[in-house]
């Protein structure tokens, strides 16, 4: 009988310094494109409550070299850091061989979700903002609001942004050091709707439960990427938002029970065949993306294990041709 292999175990640290941004973005495009050529083990969503907070268990693989089974647990405590000391959000994800069922890699998932969150938008983005777009609107000036802004520059022309955060000095540190490490203008600013009006580009990750970002103050054109309702209890935009512009979602049936989709089903405002489709299939040239420099149009991004499994294998790969990471047996 064949000795089973090892289980790599990977840092934060560790996953950092073998995963670039850039490299998410390749793999989480493709990730999706796969997706829609039917390429992928089915993707799934568990929520938990657990007051304060929550827990999310994604799951779904990828059918590359080999088939791989990514789970993806995390938990968003968002009183942590000020209690604790500990990260808002932190979790761990489980990497499997999809052909036998042996766990390849236990690794950190906090920097495989920032990237992984970004690269999505990016990619999105890609397919879905007018090409010349150069103003950004990044609403929640966290870590997430920090990777956003440095995806978009990887796939238009931004030369100007506004951060926008519920603590204002939040907002300004965001704004000098985004402007300091991407060399464009970056301006704290606490109108909201000032901000969106001169914005080409528009990127809410924040943890609200109630939305936020207004139908009037969104302008003709703009491609808004809604990150942070990855819950049924969250919210960062007026559901009628969603009536009369293009929503694209990154998984539908996801989308529909936690996403922004969700709300305005709710409300009776959409239905699912409403929804102009998914990412994946914009991706893959089966579906249209942007038609018009005027349309408004809405990716809800409620974050998949597919992306997680782009990110998770590419970080797994990596690390094994390194020789990064610590490995461990479990028992007979």
């Amino acid at each position: 009988m064949a000795k089973a292999p090892g289980i790599l175990i990977l840092k934060r640290s560790e996953v950092s310094s073998v995963v670039t941004l850039v490299d998410c973005i390749g793999a989480v495009e493709a990730a999706f494109r796969m997706y829609a050529e039917g390429k992928s083990l089915e993707p799934g969503l568990l929520h938990t409550d657990s007051p304060p907070g929550e827990f999310h268990v994604k799951a779904g693989g990828l059918k590359l070299d080999r088939t791989y089974f990514c789970l993806k647990v995390n938990g968003s405590f968002f009183q942590n850091r000020e209690r604790y000391g500990l990260p808002n959000i932190q979790g761990a994800i489980l990497l499997f061989d999809g052909d036998h069922g042996y766990p390849l890699a236990i690794m950190d998932s906090m920097e495989i979700t920032i990237l992984r969150t970004g690269a999505a938008v990016a990619v999105a983005a890609k397919y879905l903002a007018r090409p010349e777009s150069s103003v950004a609107t990044i609403c929640g000036c966290g870590n997430q609001g920090r990777v956003q802004l440095r995806a978009l520059l990887q796939v238009l022309p931004i030369q100007r942004a506004f951060g926008f955060d519920g603590n204002m000095e939040i907002a300004k540190r965001y704004a000098v050091e985004m402007s300091q490490e991407l060399g464009i203008a970056v301006t704290a600013e606490a109108g909201l709707q000032k901000a969106m009006e001169q914005s080409d580009i528009v990127v809410t990750c924040t943890p609200s439960k109630k939305y936020y970002v207004h139908k009037s103050y969104v302008r003709p054109g703009t491609f808004l990427a809604a990150v942070g309702a990855d819950s049924p209890d969250k919210q960062e935009l007026e559901p009628t938002l969603l009536v009369g512009s293009k929503v694209v979602v990154d998984l539908l049936d996801q989308c529909a029970h936690v996403g922004e989709l969700h709300h305005a089903l709710a409300a009776g405002l959409l239905s699912e065949s409403d929804v102009h489709g998914e990412l994946g299939a914009i991706v893959a040239g089966q579906i249209s993306g942007r038609t018009s420099d005027q349309e408004i149009v809405v990716f809800d991004a409620t974050g998949t294990a597919l992306q997680d499994a782009a990110a998770g294998v590419l970080a797994y790969q990596r690390a094994v041709q390194a020789g990064i990471g610590q490995t461990v047996f479990l028992p007979d």
